[in-house]
């Protein structure tokens, strides 16, 4: 047993050397030691495996996760969370992805390649026990003491939690395989089935009302999700049956098991997900396997010494992971601890041999053969034996294509008991000489898919595409093959050579199982075994019960896949009798165990699943049958020799009834016709049916549309009016700002109307202010011309006055010589002055200015003056004095209309 210490390596070898694992079966156990102490080692904590069982995930105390793949024989370091993992689970939809759940109550989703974190996932509030998912890799469901939630991996979001009373608590939530129905267990041994996708309740278990309470601790299902094992503070395990809802059967474990920490199936390649192995850790450490069916003890695993603490069997049933009580890991080969219990009992008969035989028996190894030993005595002479003469035809029937003889190949298949399995396809090839027609095959191939196998993939779920492919090529050959239903079973193994030499007789009865055949294994096991017969024929069982059962699943049902090749390795080499006797002898070689059933259930259980027998002893009473049956009743002289399968074309294959053939291939194209006619009528009542609910659907939702249109309309109608009355509202609101916002303008306007009046008024006034200054000051301009004016004229009145004095003297000189003068110049200046006062009366009407109207009065008195002045003498002082009295009186006539015009403008200016 070989130990592997990882210590703090990130990646290496799991095992230095090939491992061989020792009795117990463990092929190596892994260690971790810490890295300060070399003696004091990290516990691992759990393990889980992956859907191909090849690797699974480790988890220590430390928070490291490791992954060890068997197969490679790696291991590597893919996180290091830093705190101790409660669960894993290694099985998510993408491969590389894992969930841990960690010890502060979170779920964190990681990828082993790239060490990164995916997602984390929250909401538990105590630690996480178990973490199930579901087969398809989406969903997954964990389970505390309080809570089970349940999560979408997709988007790593919790769809549903269930919370139960903390009186209650939960022990376990699981999916069940190959199916969507969660399991959930609690402390009051109650189970609830539930719909994953509604999470309706489906079923409840009854609770056993008899019997001591167990109190369930732990939980195992089956592969196929049918059988529910159940175990808990008892030694007693209950197995439920998931189809019908029912306990089953209650198993006693062995009075040193007292309480059940762990169960655990063992799956098996050939049962079909029918786990009959079931492995139950007990609180000693020991974990004892046992057979659900005959309850039987097959095999422990641990020891008190070397206690286990929790074991994981892989998917495929190859391996068992232990965790051990001192945190190491156990990998066991689970083939090492069945090899044991699967070796048949001793054979049942006994062959005498002498002393001398001895000597001269040959052993054969593959390598060559060994010589006979020599005696120790004398060397003996050694005669060689050769064979005798053969005649040439039985030559040619042994010599086989590729160079193999057929004699040489059955010499040492008696001699080993099998062929090697690396060449038992080529022996097998040879021996059924095997044409391959490609041409022929590629011409059944065209034809496309056989009618009979459109739900072939309904009644037999075949894998092999490649196996279904050849099944509906050959059912273009043979008719009934389409009918039988055993043969996809059948030709799991076989090929068109078997059906032809293998299965002579078979198609005589059908649809009935081949009577003619079945009475030749009967007569021969009346030959050799006349008691077992009598005891099948007491019992009501037929030959249809204990032969037909082993010739329609030609043994696969008993026998294992080595097992299998064994006995058809031997029915491949001999005559297609062989089969037929191999029945008779497996019937014969378990006489013991069916001359103790009397029920013909026990019998048809016998006859379909696989017993205790050793298959070499079968094929050595088979041999012994073929020699010693007599040729009366030998299958031998009633079946046909081999025949070879012709090259280029296929053998016509008809040996069948062919009217129901016939009539079967009427019914089933009138059926066919039929079905086709109904489908097309339901095809168009369907079309109708659609086209009416379609139609309707369509109504609907014109209804539908029109509600929502008229009840939109009236929501329309309802804020529309709803506007309006606010856009009322808002109106006379703004109506009545702007009648405000009028007013505060009139008043503005008026306030500036008034502003601008008393402006304009005190502008006026202003205005009138440097008027009256101007008119005073021009008046007071007026009065000191007018008296300078009058001053000047005064003064000018003495100048006159003495000038006139002087004229005087001066005219009466002249008055004579000038009289006449002076009148005509009077006359014409009179005309003038006339002419020149009308001028100046009109300019003082006119002219608004006193200062020119005062110049021109003095301009007007001095022409006066001058016109007095030029006067004649003769006309006196009367006449100078006229003219003086007008001149004042204009004079003041002049001031007075000035003083009436300066009047009328002051009035003017203060209106």
């Amino acid at each position: 047993m070989q130990t592997t210490d990882i210590g703090n390596k990130e990646e290496g070898k799991v095992w230095h050397r090939k491992p061989t694992p020792s009795n117990t079966g463990i092929m190596v156990t892994v260690i971790r030691s810490a890295a300060a102490y070399q003696s004091k080692t990290v516990r691992f904590l759990h393990v889980t495996f992956d859907t191909t069982g090849d690797s699974f995930l480790a988890g220590d105390h430390h928070g490291n996760i490791y992954v060890l793949d068997i197969t490679r024989n790696r291991f590597r370091l893919v996180q290091k969370t830093g705190q101790a993992c409660t669960a894993l689970a290694f099985n998510l939809r993408r491969t590389t992805e894992f969930l841990v759940a960690l010890a502060d109550y979170s779920i964190k989703c990681f990828d082993k390649d790239t060490k990164q974190l995916v997602s984390w996932m929250r909401g538990h509030e105590g630690a996480v026990s178990s973490v199930s998912v579901h087969g398809s890799g989406r969903y997954a469901i964990s389970t505390s003491a309080d809570t089970a939630q349940l999560w979408d991996l997709d988007t790593f979001q919790r769809k549903r939690k269930l919370n139960v009373r903390q009186s209650v608590g939960i022990q376990r939530v699981f999916f069940l395989p190959l199916g969507n129905t969660i399991l959930s267990c609690f402390n009051d041994d109650s189970i609830f089935a539930w719909e994953s996708d509604t999470l309706f309740c489906k079923y409840q278990l009854p609770v056993p009302d008899e019997g001591p309470r167990i109190h369930y601790k732990a939980f195992a299902v089956t592969r196929d999700g049918k059988i529910l094992a159940a175990g808990g503070r008892s030694n007693l395990l209950h197995l439920w049956c998931l189809d019908t809802r029912q306990l089953l059967r209650v198993v006693q474990m062995p009075p040193k098991v007292r309480t059940v920490r762990q169960l655990e199936f063992l799956p098996d390649s050939f049962d079909g997900g029918a786990s009959q192995t079931l492995g139950v850790l007990s609180q000693d450490g020991v974990m004892r396997f046992i057979n659900i069916q005959t309850c039987k003890l097959l095999f422990n695993i641990g020891s008190h010494d070397d206690a286990i603490t929790s074991a994981t069997v892989s998917p495929n049933g190859r391996h068992i992971v232990t965790i051990m009580d001192n945190g190491s890991l156990n990998i066991y080969s689970v083939q090492c601890l069945t090899q044991d219990y699967n070796k048949p009992p001793p054979s049942l008969v006994k062959v005498v041999s002498g002393g001398e035989c001895s000597a001269l028996t040959m052993k054969v190894k593959s390598e060559g053969v060994q010589r006979p030993a020599k005696n120790s005595g004398r060397r003996v002479k050694t005669k060689v034996l050769r064979p005798p003469a053969v005649p040439m035809t039985e030559d040619k029937e042994n010599e086989l294509p590729d160079g193999l003889n057929k004699k040489r190949l059955v010499t040492l298949l008696k001699a080993f008991g099998e062929y090697p399995a690396k060449y038992r396809m080529f022996v097998w090839r040879s021996l059924l000489r095997l044409p391959e027609n490609h041409a022929a095959f590629s011409s059944l191939t065209d034809k496309g898919l056989h009618s009979a196998y459109l739900s072939i993939q309904e009644r037999y779920p075949i894998k092999s595409h490649k196996l279904q492919r050849g099944l509906q090529r050959y059912t273009y050959l043979a008719g009934t093959i389409s009918l039988l239903a055993c043969w996809p079973g059948l030709l799991f193994s076989f090929c068109l050579s078997f059906a032809v030499n293998w299965c002579q007789h078979w198609f005589e009865y059908f649809p009935n199982p081949p009577l003619n055949v079945l009475s030749m294994a009967e007569n021969v096991l009346a030959h050799h075994d006349k008691e077992l017969l009598q005891h099948l024929i007491d019992c009501g069982v037929t030959s249809q019960l204990y032969v037909w059962p082993l010739l329609e699943t030609l043994f696969s049902e008993v026998l294992t896949r080595d097992e299998w090749l064994k006995l058809f390795d031997n029915v491949f080499s001999n005559h297609p009798a062989f089969l037929l006797v191999s029945v008779v002898s497996y019937v014969t070689c378990c006489r013991a165990p069916l001359l103790l059933c009397s029920h013909k259930e026990d019998f048809e259980y016998f006859f379909h699943h696989r017993n205790n027998l050793d298959v070499s002893s079968v094929i050595k009473e088979t041999y012994r049958l073929m020699e010693s049956t007599p040729a009366d009743i030998h299958p031998r002289n009633m079946l046909d020799d081999f025949q070879p399968l012709t090259r280029g074309q296929y053998p016509v294959f008809n040996k069948y009834p062919t009217y129901i053939v016939e009539y079967q291939s009427q019914e089933r194209e009138r059926i066919r016709q039929q079905e086709v006619d109904y489908l097309r009528e339901r095809q168009a009542v369907q079309e109708l049916r659609a086209k009416a609910v379609q139609r309707q659907a369509e109504d609907e939702a014109w209804y539908t549309q029109q509600e929502i249109l008229q009840q939109a309309e009236e929501k329309r109608r309802d804020i529309l009016q709803q506007e309006e009355s606010k856009l009322a509202e808002q109106r006379t609101r703004l109506t009545a700002m702007k009648r405000e916002l009028k007013v505060k303008e009139l008043q503005l306007m008026d306030a500036a109307r008034r502003r601008f009046l008393k402006q304009q008024q005190d502008q006026r006034l202003t205005d009138l202010h440097r008027l009256d200054e101007q008119i005073q000051r021009k008046m007071n301009t007026r009065d000191q011309e007018t008296a300078a004016a009058v001053q000047d004229i005064q003064v000018r009145q003495m100048e006159l006055e003495a000038q006139r004095r002087l004229f005087e003297q001066q005219l009466a000189k002249e008055q004579v010589r000038v009289t006449q003068e002076v009148r005509a110049e009077v006359d014409t200046r009179r005309h003038r002055s006339e002419v020149e006062e009308t001028t100046f009366q009109h300019l003082l009407n006119n002219d608004t200015d006193v200062s020119l109207g005062t110049k021109k009065v003095s301009v007007h008195l001095l022409v006066l003056w001058c016109l007095v002045f030029s006067v004649s003498l003769d006309r006196g002082r009367g006449e100078l004095d006229c003219r003086e009295r007008e001149l004042m009186q204009n004079i003041r006539e002049l001031r007075q209309k000035l003083a009436a015009r300066a009047k009328t403008s002051n009035s003017t200016v203060s209106q």
